[in-house]
């Protein structure tokens, strides 16, 4: 087995865990009790969808894909602050309702 099979046998070992993690970030989405809950699970699959780029650039050979999930690592931060003021706010507003 060379170098060139046994990385493209871990990229593939690494794709379906990454698949598996996926499932589960967005079932906590989905379920999650709180809207903090909510928010890290979409803060959770930002960062799976980084390392799931990163392994299709590894996987392929092509370092563009790399741009991608930088790109996609500044959005996912921008979101996620985006959320957090949105939660804060709303604890304010409940705050100020009591």
């Amino acid at each position: 087995m060379s170098a060139a099979d046994i990385l493209f046998l871990s990229a593939t070992i690494s794709l379906i865990i990454l698949g598996i993690a996926m499932l589960i970030a967005i079932i906590r989405v989905v379920i999650g009790p709180t809207l903090a809950d909510r928010i890290l699970a979409l803060d959770l699959l930002t960062v799976i969808a980084m390392g799931f780029v990163a392994t299709i650039a590894i996987r392929s050979g092509l370092m563009l894909y790399l741009d991608i999930a930088i790109s996609l690592a500044l959005l996912g931060f921008l979101a996620t602050v985006a959320l957090a003021r949105y939660m804060l706010s709303r604890i304010k507003d409940e705050e100020g309702r009591s």
